[in-house]
């Protein structure tokens, strides 16, 4: 492979046509998976420089700091990104629960085999 955003050590996120990469959210205590979120070239920027983890909501067309309104700031321990460089692993220490419903991680309820959901957190 000669391709250097594959093979480099150069970060050059490739972001989609909406100037966006995903981003996967991990506690680096637990190693739980706590939320699914994205990022633009601002939010990894700041992410990096303030080791605050930020985003771009989608829904609201707009930059916001990880518990900017409740407190509960992801504090970032490591940032990875993947093979192609479209996707970021966010390693981060939380400063309470994660999801806005008030559970630890977003992904608190898993998908029985009828389909129904059940909670697990």
């Amino acid at each position: 492979m000669s391709n250097p955003r594959e093979t480099g050590l150069a970060l050059d996120p490739k972001y989609d046509a909406a100037g966006l990469i995903t981003a996967a959210v991990t506690d680096a205590a637990s190693g739980a998976l706590l939320m699914i979120a994205h990022m633009n070239a601002e939010a990894l920027s700041l992410t990096l420089e303030t080791g605050e983890v930020h985003f771009w909501s989608r829904s609201r067309a707009s930059l916001w700091k990880k518990g900017e309104t409740s407190g509960h700031v992801l504090k970032l321990v490591e940032l990875r990104i993947d093979c192609d460089q479209d996707a970021v692993w966010v390693v981060a220490s939380p400063a309470g629960p994660t999801c806005h419903t008030g559970a630890p991680s977003c992904f608190y309820r898993k998908v029985t085999s009828d389909g129904t959901l059940e909670r697990i957190a």
